[in-house]
């Protein structure tokens, strides 16, 4: 059988295109989670606030920055939020100091009015912060309460004790309610 150029210039590149597919498979398996990199200091490598702000708020956009970046080693970006009131969901890397952590939290409380949900940490980078976002399926989410937030807020804690309560309240549950019956939680991170 003899190849025409067309031929020959197709067949090359349905290869490439399977080859780089596998690659991009290939990477995605190898490279580990969130959960697999290590926490650097914050002098090396400063916690990013992402916070979606309401219409109104964002009118006073660099007062508003500059109150989420007041304690130093952050940097934050605003999003404005296309609906009337943001969520009331937070999201906390892992290895934020507890500190910036509180910080962020009393940021939520002054412009949300209240904290209903937090991410669990395997969703996201270790530094950091989401307030206010809707990134995230509920699956991904645990409820809180007054309470569970108030002991986050406690000034008491440090680093270590900060993120062992926050992983506590987020643990997952490995079946969900879907469809009138019980199933696998689609977003179970083990």
């Amino acid at each position: 059988m003899e190849w025409t150029g067309n031929e020959i210039v197709k067949t090359l590149r349905q290869m490439t295109a399977g080859l780089g597919l596998a690659g991009v498979v290939l990477t995605l398996c190898i490279t580990p989670g969130y959960g697999d990199e290590p926490c650097r200091p914050v002098e090396e490598r400063p916690v990013k606030i992402e916070a979606w702000i309401s219409k109104k708020d964002m009118k006073n956009h660099r007062a508003l920055r500059r109150e989420f970046e007041a304690m130093g080693t952050t940097y934050a970006t605003l999003w404005p939020y296309p609906g009337k009131n943001p969520s009331r969901v937070v999201a906390i890397g892992r290895c934020v100091p507890a500190y910036i952590a509180r910080h962020a939290l009393q940021q939520a409380l002054i412009y949300y009015g209240d904290v209903k949900s937090l991410v669990n940490q395997s969703f996201i980078s270790g530094h950091w912060i989401g307030l206010g976002t809707s990134l995230f399926a509920e699956n991904s989410q645990q409820p809180i309460n007054r309470e569970q937030l108030r002991n986050l807020l406690d000034p008491a804690l440090d680093t270590f004790q900060f993120q062992a309560l926050y992983q506590q309240l987020t643990a997952q549950d490995e079946q969900i309610s879907a469809f009138g019956q019980m199933l696998p939680n689609p977003k179970l991170m083990k």
